[in-house]
């Protein structure tokens, strides 16, 4: 097309006495800008229009002034459709299309990059996407390392949160933990298990001095926090529950970002015991992976492990705390007396506990005394499980007896060490 009459310019796109110039042909509209996908109000045909002769117009002459149609394409097509957005447009909208921040149409516009799959997101792709900026441009003021586990889980189960329908937050799912020697469990919905995630993160967030969902007078004992939830939640816990939780979650590391390396070292207490702060996120991380676990098995739904990295740290964390279920299963005659006895922080007879795959490696867990050291000298019996396997066991979710385990040595010290790793699980 030409441009119009008495144009004073030669580059494309000049606007003469307020009219756009009409650009030239060209082979891909790259500079398009991305409102030009955007419906407008149509013009009628000149062919159909009544009172024009199909021959009337004339393509040199200028478009009236605020007629739609402008010279970066953004203008309507004849039939009443919008005109389809440009490629380069599309391509324009895939970012924010990978961090769930398009609205539905331009959503529904990126669907027509690819029409034979399905273009739901992927769960774990906007976590990548974010992990990936980050990588290139760290923020300002980092997520400590020792915070990122319970940052990644926290992100990752709320993927599988957006993408599940308003009717599968009320699927059944049953908790399962360890008591003495017997398996317990729980039936409760999918928006129980995150009423129960946001209750009892809401003990670290207490010790940081954050609000907690339950109050200033709230139990601190994990299961009854959650019973008192439970009960006192007028109706089912729907949907709803994810924003407070996500808002929770977020606070927390946020927090945790600002506060500066002596946070790590915060004492939380969860009323029978008491974990640094650094652990007590560990902790709460592991617990959000396995009941995402929990979650996605209730809706039918993909769901991955955590990265070997932060695997690594929950299965050290469970490491350092069996000696200490040990000795707690012993006062109670749960579990065989100690043989050796030795000085705090003298290395003890050890079980050698071999993790394998992703996240594995080899901890010596000290058998007679919490305050022992393990060590390899000591060793009187090994253990070998899989990465995945034993945190399973640690939640109570495999019994001892079904863990599927190599074994070697001392038969009372395995079974004592399996023992004592199923009872680290709670409700």
């Amino acid at each position: 097309m030409s441009g119009p009459r008495d144009s004073g310019g030669d580059g494309d796109g000049e606007e003469v006495r307020g009219v756009p110039r009409i650009p030239s042909p060209r082979a891909a509209a790259d500079d398009l800008r991305p409102e030009a996908y955007r419906p407008g109000p149509r013009p009628v045909p000149p062919e159909t229009a009544p009172g024009v002769p199909a021959d009337a117009s004339d393509a040199s002459d200028p478009a009236p002034e605020g007629a739609p149609g402008t010279a970066d394409g953004s203008g309507p097509t004849a039939g009443g459709t919008p005109a389809p957005p440009s490629h380069a447009v599309l391509k324009s909208l895939l970012g924010a299309w990978a961090l769930s921040a398009c609205s539905a149409e331009e959503t529904a516009a990126v669907g027509l990059l690819h029409t034979d799959r399905d273009l739901d997101l992927d769960p774990l792709l906007r976590f990548r996407v974010l992990e990936n900026c980050l990588g290139r441009r760290p923020a300002r003021i980092p997520v400590p390392g020792w915070a990122d586990p319970y940052d990644a889980e926290t992100a990752r189960l709320d993927a599988l949160l957006r993408d599940i329908g308003d009717s599968e937050w009320h699927a059944p799912v049953r908790l399962k933990w360890f008591e003495g020697e017997r398996r317990m469990s729980r039936r409760t919905t999918v928006a129980g298990v995150i009423g129960h995630l946001m209750t009892v993160d809401g003990i670290v967030a207490g010790a940081m001095g954050l609000d907690d969902p339950l109050g200033p007078h709230a139990p601190l004992l994990p299961a009854a926090r959650t019973m008192a939830f439970w009960d006192t939640t007028a109706l089912p816990p729907t949907g709803t529950i994810r924003e407070p939780w996500r808002d929770q979650s977020h606070d927390l590391v946020r927090t945790v970002s600002f506060a500066g390396p002596a946070a790590a070292e915060l004492s939380v207490s969860y009323g029978s015991f008491a974990l640094p702060l650094r652990d007590a996120l560990l902790d709460r991380a592991f617990e959000c992976w396995i009941h995402a676990d929990d979650i996605a098995d209730a809706v039918d739904y993909p769901y991955a492990p955590p990265s070997g990295a932060h695997l690594n740290r929950m299965i050290d964390l469970a490491a350092r705390l069996l000696p200490a279920a040990l000795a707690e299963r012993r006062r109670a005659g749960l579990a065989g007396p100690p043989q050796h006895l030795v000085a705090a922080g003298a290395p003890g007879r050890s079980l050698h506990l071999e993790v394998e795959g992703s996240g594995g490696g080899s901890w010596y867990i000290a058998l007679d005394s919490p305050a022992a050291v393990g060590s390899p000298d000591k060793s009187v019996a090994q253990v070998a499980l899989d990465g995945v396997e034993f945190c399973k066991l640690v939640a109570g979710h495999v019994s001892p007896e079904e863990a599927a385990a190599g074994q070697d040595g001392d038969r009372e010290a395995i079974r004592d060490v399996l023992f004592a790793a199923a009872a680290l699980s709670r409700l």
